[in-house]
């Protein structure tokens, strides 16, 4: 028996979608053009699905500079943050993010995926309980696999039934409830009742922590988030984030109204163990903030850019998964179907993501748009006209599916 024999109903499933046409989930783009555009071989793709939701990774400020940091202190950091790695860069990042966000303290890491994985893991005992939402984040799920902690799943965005797990579990003995769930959650584009989770999850004594990965810079007056945009900011514990969204870099950031938080760089073994972000990411991420803090034009460009697509794929019949926000997923019967279409799609110069088990709540497969700042109004009208163009062929379509299924 092969080491890779447990993987051959993954490769089934791979060799299924092959069939369709490209690899959707390892597409090579052979140059970047711009924010909202990419050349695959000799054909200009429009970009909708990169999670580039501020369009600011060919900002001139950011790109400056990163190219500053790399002729000022080289490549990379070549260490960890508690041995050679930690750079005045990264103090500025964090102070930078930390002022932004109205806490006293603010931790940077080298991905955000490293960031939920540090943080709850860090933040999580032996005789602690998570209660984390069901459509929970990889990351998060990893980050609470590395805790000796106990940990209990509650409908997503329900704080009710948080409500009745919190008192079922009652009076936790030497420990404390840490609540997790997420701001704008990156398959459906729901977004989450903060306000009221911040109510239950207080009432019980417990701490609110939120990643806010796909909606720091989004949302909020001043971009902080969902957190800001519902009045209740002040009263979360902890936020996370990524860079590689709307701050065009890559990399992640924690923060907290605990002072406290900071002696967690002492045990975060993610932390501890990963070399620190390069000096372009980290420069670049932090003239991205500053960018986000004047954002609101940015930010209600994209928010009228969901509406649109959102209204105009709702008309054509499309089963959409959420109401309008910067990332629309629209529904398909099966992973075989949305393979299919999503092959038609690029074949309409359309580039979304394929989306599918076990990467997706509910086990749904979906083609997932994620906006951006860049897009114009007419770039939406050419992606719909692309989902129309699936509509017109399904027949086709669904011929041509069932041709290469039996070839």
């Amino acid at each position: 028996m092969s080491l890779f024999d447990k993987y051959a109903p993954l490769q089934a499933r791979v060799d299924v979608m092959m069939k369709m046409g490209r690899d959707a989930l390892g597409l090579q783009f052979d140059d970047i053009i711009s924010t909202t555009r990419a050349r695959i071989g000799n054909r200009e793709i429009l970009l909708a699905g990169t999670n580039n939701y501020l369009g600011l990774t060919f900002d001139e400020d950011c790109m400056k500079a990163a190219k500053d940091a790399v002729d000022n202190h080289g490549t990379g950091t070549t260490g960890s943050r508690i041995a050679n790695g930690t750079y005045s860069e990264h103090i500025d990042l964090e102070k930078s993010l930390a002022d932004h966000l109205g806490m006293p303290s603010c931790i940077v890491f080298t991905t955000g995926y490293q960031t939920n994985l540090s943080a709850i893991s860090g933040l999580a005992g032996d005789k602690d309980v998570v209660f984390m939402d069901a459509d929970a984040h990889a990351c998060i799920i990893d980050g609470t696999r590395l805790t000796g902690a106990s940990t209990i799943r509650f409908r997503h965005n329900n704080p009710e039934d948080l409500d009745k797990r919190l008192k079922r579990q009652g009076e936790i003995e030497g420990g404390n409830a840490l609540v997790v769930i997420e701001g704008l959650y990156s398959m459906f584009g729901d977004v989450a009742p903060i306000d009221e989770f911040v109510e239950v999850t207080h009432n019980h004594g417990g701490y609110l922590f939120i990643d806010e990965a796909h909606s720091y810079g989004v949302f909020g007056p001043t971009g902080c988030g969902l957190a800001e945009e519902q009045g209740v900011l002040d009263k979360v514990d902890f936020i996370s984030g990524t860079f590689s969204k709307s701050l065009a870099s890559v990399g992640g950031f924690c923060a907290s109204r605990h002072p406290e938080f900071e002696i967690l760089r002492k045990v975060m073994r993610p932390y501890m163990f990963t070399a620190s972000a390069t000096p372009a990411n980290i420069c670049a991420a932090l003239a991205a903030v500053e960018k986000v803090k004047q954002g609101e034009a940015l930010r209600a460009n994209l928010k009228a850019r969901g509406q649109q697509l959102h209204k105009g794929l709702s008309e054509m019949g499309y089963d959409l998964c959420a109401d309008a926000s910067p990332v629309i997923a629209v529904r398909r019967p099966n992973e075989v179907v949305a393979a299919m279409e999503w092959n038609g799609l690029m074949e309409n110069g359309v580039y979304v993501n394929l989306a599918v088990p076990p990467g997706t709540p509910q086990s749904s497969s979906l083609l997932r748009i994620s906006l951006s700042a860049a897009h114009t109004e007419d770039d939406i009208n050419i992606i719909l006209k692309a989902f129309s163009d699936l509509k017109d062929n399904q027949g086709q379509l669904m011929s041509d599916m069932s041709a290469k299924l039996q070839g």
